[in-house]
């Protein structure tokens, strides 16, 4: 999977998948820029990574802050020169902002603003950015948005987050369209249950109840998405665009 010297900005980059991804770049050659609203989680990723021999700069923003998205890729353009690839993964469920799962009608209307803030938001909000500096290099590039099963089933408890992922997955399609022609690809990757901080919270009960449902019998790890967001990235992806990929080990194949 060919992305030597291609520069990369991975967003939520300080944990789990987006972590996974930003290592995987930079194990096939890219120079990566590690976004995280955690600074030091961030400076944790590029640190594991120049340990490798790597290159990347550690970013800190919140991609529901247009300020903050439109600086951040400049400052991928300052120190690295261009971004031809990006993706796009920071995401929240209600228990990082403090909310229990609940229905509708109990729900307050900041967690709603919050989880599709970041989740749906962001995602528009980094996508227009980074295709605005696309377009000026004028040679192409490719995107990948983190969608999820949730973007494809509904979930009691979680509409904020299902909806929110149900908008990635619809305007990763929308805007795949409106730049083929320029050559720059934008996919989805939509994961099932994955080991992460998002899953640590899962009694041992839950956890077991939960791989049960999956034909492969497993949670995935952070790692399997992360080579399928590199892939996406690739030359050998060139002729893929306005994809959802699913891996779920089979979860919502039934």
């Amino acid at each position: 999977m060919t992305v030597e010297n291609k520069v990369v900005l991975v967003t939520g980059a300080g944990s789990g998948i987006g972590r996974a991804a930003a290592l995987a770049f930079a194990r096939g050659g890219a120079k990566v820029a590690v976004l995280d609203q955690a600074a030091a989680s961030a400076d944790d990723t590029v640190a594991q990574i120049t340990a490798d021999g790597g290159e990347a700069v550690a970013l800190q923003g919140d991609v529901s802050r247009p300020d903050d998205m439109e600086a951040i890729v400049q400052a991928v353009v300052r120190r690295f020169g261009r971004l031809d690839c990006a993706f796009n993964n920071a995401g929240i469920g209600a228990g990082r902002i403090g909310a229990a799962p609940m229905k509708i009608a109990e729900m307050p209307l900041e967690t709603w603003d919050r989880i599709l803030a970041v989740n749906l938001t962001g995602v528009w909000l980094s996508m227009k950015y980074e295709i605005a500096q696309m377009q000026k290099q004028g040679t192409g590039g490719a995107i990948v948005n983190t969608a999820s099963i949730a973007a494809l089933i509904g979930i009691p408890t979680a509409s904020a987050y299902v909806a929110s992922k149900h908008g990635v997955l619809g305007l990763t399609k929308s805007v795949a369209l409106e730049y083929a022609a320029q050559d720059i690809r934008v996919n989805a990757v939509c994961p099932g249950y994955i080991v992460t901080a998002m899953t640590d919270d899962l009694s041992e009960e839950r956890a077991r109840q939960i791989a049960a449902k999956v034909p492969m019998g497993r949670m995935g790890t952070p790692e399997e998405i992360a080579d399928l967001v590199v892939w996406l990235c690739s030359a050998q992806a060139s002729y893929v665009t306005g994809a959802g990929f699913t891996a779920d080990g089979g979860m919502t194949t039934g």
